[in-house]
């Protein structure tokens, strides 16, 4: 396996973590807030319906900046497995260039 083979396999692998990273601290972000608007609810000072409505809000902020995270994430991998195709053909085209050379 060349170097950039395993390179683009370690990306692979960087990228597979953050994703996962990042839904996990997701779950535990909106787990951790909902304790208090269930502690306001409990208590009465929340009725059901605007606790809910509250946690909905919460979670659609929370999931677009978790969203935005894994976004940068996909599009950080993709540029770089871009510049791994590129140093690839690269190198190609220079072999076939030195391949020339000595034919000559």
């Amino acid at each position: 396996m060349g170097v950039l083979n395993k390179l683009e396999l370690i990306k692979d692998m960087v990228q597979d973590a953050i994703e996962n990273g990042a839904s996990t601290v997701e779950e535990v972000h909106r787990t951790i807030a909902e304790v208090p608007i269930d502690q306001l609810e409990r208590s009465g000072l929340l009725d059901p319906e605007a606790a809910d409505e509250k946690k909905a809000q919460h979670h659609r902020t929370v999931g677009a900046v978790y969203n935005a995270i894994r976004d940068v994430n996909r599009k950080a991998g993709e540029m770089a497995s871009d510049w791994f195709a590129a140093a690839e053909d690269a190198k190609h085209v220079s072999d076939v260039m030195d391949e020339n050379e000595k034919n000559k």
